[in-house]
């Protein structure tokens, strides 16, 4: 496989743009990229429906990414979707379309996973990022705020507020007056007050300005004499006051105002002005860096076996106090099941293999809340905490599995019965039944095989006659399996089977 070009999609609510790196020593530089201004956020209506036009749009700038990058193999490729896709209810539909022109899978990522990796790629071109920095992302649905060192966020925050709904909202058909400008600057003020103290109580040393409304500022300020080097309070007063004179947004004349940013342009300022109201800020540097790079660099570190995943996994389990010993042996036999079931798993990289280790390791992170319905607080954990390098779609596939790993199997019965994440449930699911007594003797002497559209469970009869595990729980098995059409049988032999192990 050809590593060394890699590309990042990211579906934002203004704008999508694609970005192709080369990589050369563990660094990424940037090659090209293509930008398409879909405006996917004007496309949401007041129930937070996407309309067919915006729809449209966003499939035309998908297909032209794929013309670029349909060569490239699927582990170099990573898309993902931001605020608009987060909040539209009709974003699953859109999804199935947009896939299909892309041509690879688009994640769909949660708020503070979407600063982090802003951070990533604004820390990436930073002079100096052992400062202490307040990075400040104005996007077009949701604003991000980090403040990170060395490489690694401190604090993580997004905020519902854009260039793209706030220019919709306080500026109608472009129109610029005092009254509008002030209420956009006083919703935003108030949306990052919810944040302000605790910010200020961690504090920086240097405040930075990503993505398009900052570069749009910040052309504007620099080229019409307004700042002397990236955003200033003073340089912001003074095209507050030329944009109040023009009273439209088509009746700014500046140098540096680019027809694309220009219908966006208000909305960005007026959180702008929210930002450094707010945090007392008098400059604002810019950096080139943003959430495509901060994307690239993440998948980079996949591929040289550094995924962020595995340690947000860990974390979870020393913050949870999950039991660890218990947890690598639910893991490891839940391995040795699939790789009965799969022997393509057998590759470390295997998709299937590596979130079913993750679900395994953690399926018992609900145990801290509450011991009955642990399975349930387990799958809303994980299905709703921040969770860095887990998509919003990677975490709701945890959540289903462990919830589905005890109990009723009819709790994730929107799964069709074709889809493969069946059998991943399976393997957690026996490997949870077999080992929930704690009894410490390592991968168990069973053997898992398919059987048509169902599955055998073949168990050592000695084995299993010494385990307090009663015939009952295994005949529950065959019930609850049986319900959704994937029959499981269990067989019992007086031979002693081959341990998995070795299987």
């Amino acid at each position: 496989m050809n590593r060394e070009l890699i590309a990042a999609i990211d579906l934002g609510s203004n704008s999508f743009r694609l970005q192709i790196g080369r990589i050369v020593n563990d660094q990424i530089y940037p090659l090209d990229g293509i930008k398409e201004s879909v405006r996917l956020a004007a496309g949401l209506s007041s129930d937070r429906m996407l309309d067919a036009a915006a729809q449209f749009r966003g499939i035309s700038a998908l297909r032209c990414f794929n013309e670029r990058i349909r060569d490239y193999p699927p582990e170099a490729v990573r898309a993902v979707g931001t605020n608009t896709l987060r909040v539209a209810k009709n974003a699953s539909h859109f999804l199935v379309q947009a896939e299909a022109a892309l041509g690879f899978p688009i994640e769909v990522i949660a708020g503070r996973e979407e600063a982090r990796l802003i951070y990533v790629g604004v820390a990436h071109t930073l002079p100096n990022p052992h400062k202490q920095q307040l990075v400040v992302d104005i996007g077009g649905g949701s604003t991000e705020f980090v403040i990170g060192k060395s490489f690694e966020p401190i604090a993580l925050e997004s905020l519902y507020m854009g260039c793209v709904s706030y220019s919709l909202r306080f500026f109608p058909d472009g129109r610029i007056d005092k009254r509008g400008l002030r209420e956009a600057e006083l919703t935003a003020q108030k949306e990052i007050q919810t944040i302000s103290h605790a910010y200020r109580e961690v504090g920086w040393e240097e405040a930075v300005g990503s993505s398009g409304s900052a570069k749009a500022l910040v052309d504007i300020l620099e080229l019409n004499g307004f700042s002397d080097g990236g955003i200033t309070r003073t340089g912001l007063e003074r095209l507050r006051t030329a944009m109040l004179k023009a009273g439209s947004i088509d009746n700014l004349q500046l140098e540096g105002l680019r027809p694309d940013r220009l219908p966006v342009l208000t909305g960005g300022f007026a959180i702008m002005w929210a930002v450094f109201q707010e945090f007392g800020l008098e400059r604002m540097a810019f950096s080139e860096g943003a959430l495509r790079l901060g994307v690239l660099y993440d998948l980079l570190g996949r591929y040289h076996h550094h995924d962020l995943r595995d340690a947000t996994v860990s974390a979870f389990v020393e913050r949870y106090g999950v039991d660890l010993p218990h947890a690598r042996q639910v893991t490891e036999t839940a391995r040795a099941f699939l790789l009965q079931l799969e022997p393509g798993a057998a590759d470390e990289e295997n998709v299937d293999r590596r979130f079913l280790e993750w679900a395994a390791m953690l399926h018992e992170v609900g145990v801290s809340v509450a011991h009955s319905s642990y399975h349930k607080h387990s799958a809303y954990i994980l299905g709703n905490a921040d969770m860095p390098g887990f998509s919003r779609m990677d975490q709701g596939r945890l959540a289903r599995m462990v919830l589905a790993h005890r109990g009723k199997l009819s709790r994730v019965s929107s799964l069709g019965p074709e889809s493969p994440e069946w059998r991943l449930i399976l393997c957690l699911r026996l490997s949870a039944v077999v080992h929930r007594a704690r009894d410490g003797r390592g991968v168990p002497p069973l053997r898992l095989k398919r059987d048509g559209r169902g599955y055998v469970l073949i168990a050592d009869s000695e084995w299993l006659r010494n385990l307090p595990l009663t015939a009952a729980v295994l005949d529950e098995e065959e019930r609850q399996w049986q319900a959704i059409g994937l029959p499981l049988k269990v067989r019992v032999e007086r031979a002693p089977a081959r341990n998995l192990a070795g299987a």
